[in-house]
């Protein structure tokens, strides 16, 4: 999953773009370099972004959406919102799949437009939001909260009629490092819930903090725990750097093939 960030405020310079033809190009240059998934955000969820109206985010993203659309139809595009509003305008102008950072928290009325529209949900965990997460990351046992969480949201989407459900660990969201990686360490657990996991980890902080480095430097840390990730069960990895993401799956599949011999 190509992340594709239409925002002048998102925490790695590299990937933002703010006009129509460089998120073309740049969509076109994820799909050549093998990304099943788009994945566009208009709305900063960087620790202590600005908000922006909503009325902002959805003019900044319809364009991104019809212009993907148009030029490459075969992309499966997914958007990263937590406003049922934006998430249904961005459907109806194309799009597949709503990545949720907030597990529904932050707008009641997210999952009952999910259910209505019947596309694919990511369900992600959180607490607070962008502008506070970072002040509630406090846990007894961090594996065991967001377990328990991703199974009362489960059996509420499930409720509702959603059933096409993708956990999000939400790794560095109200979480310290030592959170993130606690989560990793037991990411394989979640397969008791038999839903496909994304592991969203590209160039953040638990990697470039821990190498004394900066999300610029961060490429190789984060394929190195990107192929940690896919060993630990991860199905779909959220990436800035799709190339070296689909380096990593390759050589992870040649392993599991031999495993199978």
């Amino acid at each position: 999953m190509g992340i594709i960030n239409i925002t002048p405020d998102s925490f790695y310079v590299v990937s933002r773009v703010t006009e129509v033809e460089q998120v073309r190009l740049k969509a076109e240059k994820m799909l050549i370099e093998g990304a099943i998934f788009l994945d566009l955000g208009a709305y900063s969820s960087r620790p202590g972004a600005a908000d922006i109206s909503e009325q902002e985010e959805t003019d900044r993203l319809l364009p991104a959406v019809e212009a993907i659309v148009a030029n490459h139809p075969e992309a499966i595009i997914s958007i990263d919102t937590f406003r049922a509003a934006v998430a249904e305008a961005a459907v109806k102008a194309g799009a597949h799949i709503i990545n949720d950072i907030s597990g529904g928290e932050l707008d009641e009325n997210m999952f009952t437009t999910v259910a209505r529209l019947q596309v694919p949900y990511i369900l992600m965990h959180m607490k607070g939001n962008p502008q506070t997460m970072q002040q509630l990351a406090h846990y007894e046992d961090v594996f065991a909260e967001v377990f328990d969480y991703f199974v009362q949201k489960i059996y509420q989407l499930k409720q509702m009629g959603v059933h096409d459900i993708i956990l999000d660990p939400g790794f560095g969201f109200a979480k310290k490092p030592g959170h993130s990686y606690a989560l990793m360490n037991r990411m394989d657990e979640f397969d008791r819930l038999q839903l496909p996991v994304l592991a969203g980890i590209s160039r953040k902080k638990m990697i470039y903090g821990l190498l004394g480095t900066t999300a610029d430097q961060a490429l190789n840390g984060t394929t190195a725990l990107n192929t940690i990730a896919l060993m630990k069960g991860a199905n779909i990895l959220r990436v800035h750097d799709v190339k070296e993401a689909i380096e990593a799956v390759k050589i992870y599949e040649a392993l599991k093939r031999v495993e199978a011999l």
